[in-house]
């Protein structure tokens, strides 16, 4: 959608004082609405015209609003939610299809009762061959946002109005319609356009997502913070890396036509592959990806799988290897480090392929070589769809999370929502009306209308209760109460609402202690633990280098860094506290560091990780380093390609060998690397824990528990 030049960004507080249209004699403005003026003369029209109050008859007003009664099921909503922003300001909004064809309209009763005196309602053709210049027609014929304001009105009938009309499109560039505010040109307010633009896009955003439900899409933006505004773009992307369609953002900020987008791929448009982005945006702790064009022109981009499931049996297709397809090496316009970094997807030795059917499973996923893994995939894979609630067990940052959206993403309920709440991260204060809801007035600086509660959000799909040994006692009964008879009293209601939801839960704590000393309900408990799991600590599993790879994928899937042998070293002999997600905020910092280097060395590392893990080094014993077959070899520089020499892992066993008379077990390496990391920081233990990458929690209770 072009932008005119009259048209500012919407700014709080717009509707305060009415101001004269800005920018009135622009040249090219100006010239648009002479332009518009001279068509309406040549197609025989006068500027004494008197009104056309012939509208369409019932029966063919049915059958146009028939026709479009998908554009009005997305457009009604927004309109109405538009209309609450401009009451009681002698104006209206208008619906008209590509005809011209006045589909709905909203409004202040008396203004709405003048625009009937101009026949300005359902029914009334508003094209320009019929009305003359105005908003709507000028608009469906320049196929850009419009404001005609006062006399600038061909037919004088019309001059007591100002209208600001933009254009809605398909994803595919086709127009759709015409979203128009009108109003008493006395009134007019200069932020009318911005408004109305954005309620355009949002109507465009909606159709889109209904188009492409289950395909890949990718939000972007120039900037970060506006991902997830109405300024992103949209992309969608086939299994196969086509550009199927995409948004008006997404068509101006690439400054090229949705046809021209279309002839794209996501390697010619962006030098990356699918397997690429699905590889960045599963990894745990994913942030925006940061992708550019051919021009240099950088972009933040983020992804959208519906629940995970667009990624189809395409996936194969961009594997390396395979000729004539995005992510060989070779082919125009990818990269070499991209081409590699695609084969971090590609299935390895003995392990499990897609289904069958052609969904990719988050569960499959997750097998990454590590033995402990896969059984506890075997196991939950038994339970899908059995509705059997789910407990997994295990420290902080093992990416238990990262599990029940894997869960979610392969059950009958995956198009369903998930629902996550941290119930450690929420104030006990809160916690209550963030779970179960709140009438309007149930407490305190309680919102005007209520709110639903993160139960009903997920009705239908997955709730993933994070930290639930952290949730108070008190609320632990209603929670229960939820879990047995499936429905919700929001706080302040009397009514009850029906739930249909899949629970996951979640803890490093030790319920059974709990239990025992009454921090815990053991009703809840035995609720909760249809099926337990655990996941294992990253110092106890053996995927360490494919782990690894996928977290630098995901922070650099263009060019994706390998790591130096010394480096692999001190990755593979730390005992990391802080699990996956310390490996990834200390391989973060290292992408960052490097700044585009082809590898990472220890330079790149943060001081006080390497201080920690050249003094657990220092008490170790040399082992020898194993390939992924379990064969001796050199420590080889971790590559992200399809059969790659991993990090050296410790032989399997109770202990690597130590130097010293003392043999010392992890968990005292892990305590003395908590207190050498808690001193280092003076003794504060907010820095301590962003450090190791552990929650401060988790400092507290490792030294509360440890041996003085």
């Amino acid at each position: 959608m072009s932008t005119s030049p009259q048209v500012p960004a919407p700014d709080a507080g717009s509707w305060s004082t009415p101001t004269a249209l800005p920018c009135m004699q622009l040249p090219a403005r100006t010239e648009q609405i002479e332009q518009s003026h001279q068509r309406c003369a040549a197609l025989g029209l006068t500027r004494v015209e008197r009104p056309d109050f012939e509208p369409l008859m019932r029966s063919d007003l049915s059958v146009a609003r028939e026709r479009n009664q998908r554009l009005f099921t997305h457009a009604a909503p927004v309109m109405e939610m538009l209309f609450e922003q401009i009451v009681d300001t002698e104006s209206m909004i208008v619906l008209a299809d590509t005809q011209g064809i006045i589909l709905h309209s909203v409004g202040d009763d008396r203004f709405l009762e003048r625009a009937g005196k101009v026949a300005l309602s359902p029914g009334a053709n508003w094209a320009e061959h019929s009305k003359g210049t105005n908003a709507i027609g000028t608009a469906l014929f320049q196929e850009s946002p419009t404001v005609v304001h006062a006399g600038e009105h061909f037919i004088h009938a019309n001059s007591f109005l100002t209208c600001s009309a933009a254009p809605i499109f398909d994803p595919r560039g086709n127009m759709l319609g015409v979203l128009d505010v009108t109003g008493d040109h006395r009134s007019y307010h200069q932020h009318t356009m911005g408004l109305v633009r954005m309620s355009a896009r949002m109507i465009e955003n909606q159709w889109l997502s209904d188009d492409y439900g289950n395909r890949l899409r990718l939000h972007f933006h120039g900037r970060a913070e506006f991902i997830g505004t109405l300024l992103e773009g949209i992309i969608v992307v086939g299994a196969d890396g086509k550009i199927l369609g995409a948004n008006r953002s997404a068509i101006d900020q690439l400054d090229m036509s949705s046809a021209a987008l279309r002839m794209h791929s996501l390697t010619s448009l962006f030098g990356t592959s699918v397997s690429a982005i699905f590889d960045h945006f599963r990894t745990p702790l994913p942030t925006p990806a940061r992708l550019s064009l051919a021009s240099g022109r950088q972009f933040f981009v983020n992804a959208r799988f519906n629940g995970g499931r667009a990624m189809m049996a395409g996936m194969d297709a961009d594997a390396p290897g395979t000729p004539g397809t995005p992510g060989t090496p070779g082919t125009p316009g990818v990269s070499a480090g991209t081409a590699a970094a695609a084969g971090a997807m590609a299935p390895r030795p003995g392990a499990a392929t897609p289904a069958a059917g052609g969904a990719f499973s988050g569960l499959h996923y997750l097998l990454t070589g590590d033995p402990q893994i896969e059984a506890v995939v075997q196991k939950v894979q038994r339970v899908l769809n059995r509705d059997i609630p789910l407990l997994v067990l295990g420290e902080t940052g093992t990416g238990k999370e990262l599990l029940a959206r894997a869960v979610h993403q392969d059950s009958n309920r995956a198009k369903q929502p998930f629902v996550a709440v941290n119930c450690a991260s929420i104030p006990e204060s809160l916690i209550e009306a963030e779970l179960f809801g709140y009438e309007d007035g149930a407490f305190t600086g309680a919102r005007r209308k209520g709110a639903c509660g993160r139960i009903v959000q997920a009705n239908g799909g997955t709730l993933f209760l994070d930290e639930i040994g952290d949730m108070p006692l008190a609320l632990q009964a209603r929670l229960l109460r939820v879990l047995q008879e499936r429905c919700v009293t929001p706080l302040g209601s009397q009514k009850s609402i029906s739930v249909d939801i899949a629970v996951v839960a979640a803890t490093h704590r030790n319920l059974r202690d709990m239990i025992e000393v009454g921090t815990f309900r053991e009703d809840l408990y035995y609720r909760l633990n249809g099926l337990v799991v655990r996941l294992p600590a990253l110092r106890d599993r053996r995927d360490l280098e494919i782990v690894a790879q996928r977290i630098l994928l995901s922070e650099c899937a263009q060019g994706t860094p390998t790591i130096a042998p010394e480096v692999a070293e001190l990755l593979n002999g730390y005992a990391w506290p802080g699990n996956i997600r310390q490996l990834a905020n200390v391989l973060r910092t290292a992408v960052v560091m490097a700044a585009g280097e082809a590898q990472i060395t220890e330079h790149h590392l943060s001081d006080d990780f390497l201080e920690d893990a050249r003094r657990l080094r220092a008490t170790r014993a040399p082992a020898p380093a194993r390939s992924i077959a379990g064969q001796e070899s050199a420590p080889g520089a971790l590559m992200p390609q399809a059969a790659p020499a991993v990090i050296a892992q410790p032989e399997p066993g109770p202990a690597s060998a130590l130097t010293g008379a003392a043999v010392r077990t992890l968990e005292e390496a892990e305590i003395e690397m908590i207190r050498a990391a808690v001193e280092a920081a003076q003794g504060n233990i907010s820095v301590a824990s962003k450090r190791l990458g552990i929650s401060r929690n988790t400092i507290y209770r490792k030294l509360r528990w440890a041996k003085p």
